[in-house]
């Protein structure tokens, strides 16, 4: 699986312009529904919420993964913001963050789900691409990046 395997290039939102976390995650579940199969916005964002109330998905470095699973997505989508401003997420570094990537898949798809999570880790998991991804300035770019990212390791 690669990232760009699950995310539209019109899945990418920047800048995301939200006042908080709740906000940020709810746009970006939003823009899911608009552009893919997904049909229940409000399913996807109880979901979404749900697991973010439970422990935060603020991974740190700036970066949140929120994720979730409900019956109302056919299949595994990506959506990413870079926030106009940093937000407080509950972060654990405690830092605030300024790039979410949203995770939405089917309750039976945990394999791929878990995959998705692991890609993004290992594709950020190096402060510099984090930097240079959270310093994008259009959605264009910042596919450009990841699919450029996948090319230099497939």
């Amino acid at each position: 699986m690669l990232l760009t395997d699950i995310l539209q290039p019109d899945c990418v939102m920047v800048p995301l312009v939200a006042d908080d976390k709740q906000s940020a995650i709810f746009q970006l579940a939003d823009l899911l529904v608009e552009k893919t199969d997904i049909e229940d916005a409000q399913a996807l964002k109880d979901a979404i919420w749900q697991r973010e109330t439970v422990r935060t998905t603020g991974i740190g470095g700036g970066v949140a993964v929120p994720h979730g699973k409900t019956e109302g997505v056919p299949s595994l989508h990506m959506a990413i913001g870079r926030t106009a401003q940093p937000l407080e997420f509950g972060a654990i570094d405690r830092n605030p963050v300024e790039l979410i990537i949203l995770l939405a898949s089917p309750p039976d798809q945990t394999g791929p789900h878990i995959e998705a999570l692991s890609r993004i880790s290992r594709m950020l998991i190096d402060a510099d691409a984090r930097d240079k991804m959270k310093s994008l300035e259009t959605p264009e770019e910042v596919y450009a990046m990841i699919k450029e990212v996948e090319s230099s390791v497939a």
